[in-house]
């Protein structure tokens, strides 16, 4: 099995809209993410600096994280463009919480936040599991 959990074009890619922290959150940086949204990239410096940082975040996410059935990059594009509809719990697997999304438009924005923080344990735990079933 590919141990890669996390695509270096895909950081780069999310590393344009890295001024809100898209690239940090993917690569499982939550806090740094989270200062870099509300400080604009640390005031675009820190943002620029993480150009040539993204093999390293991409290496130290690939490192933390479990590979498996499910998908890190399906996974956050489902979060990141239609999140307010669950359809990344749905790909987990979590039909329950997926439906509720669906119906409240992601918990009101509340369970969007905690997946941009969580998303990768999820997906990590999720793949740990099903390895060990097997």
């Amino acid at each position: 099995m590919d141990d890669d959990t996390h695509e270096l074009a895909i950081g780069y890619l999310l590393w344009i809209f890295g001024f809100l922290g898209a690239h940090r959150f993917y690569f499982g940086r939550p806090v740094s993410g989270t200062i870099y949204f509300f400080t604009l990239g640390l005031f675009l410096i820190g943002w620029i600096v993480d150009l040539f940082l993204m093999p390293r975040l991409e290496a130290q996410a690939d490192r933390r994280y479990i590979a498996g059935d499910k998908n890190y990059t399906v996974a956050w594009a489902l979060l990141t463009f239609t999140g307010v509809f669950g359809l990344h719990r749905l790909y987990m697997g979590k039909v329950f919480t997926g439906l509720l999304y669906l119906f409240t438009l992601g918990l009101f924005g509340i369970g969007l936040l905690y997946d941009y923080w969580t998303l990768n344990e999820q997906l990590s735990t999720l793949n740990t599991e099903r390895a060990r079933a097997l």
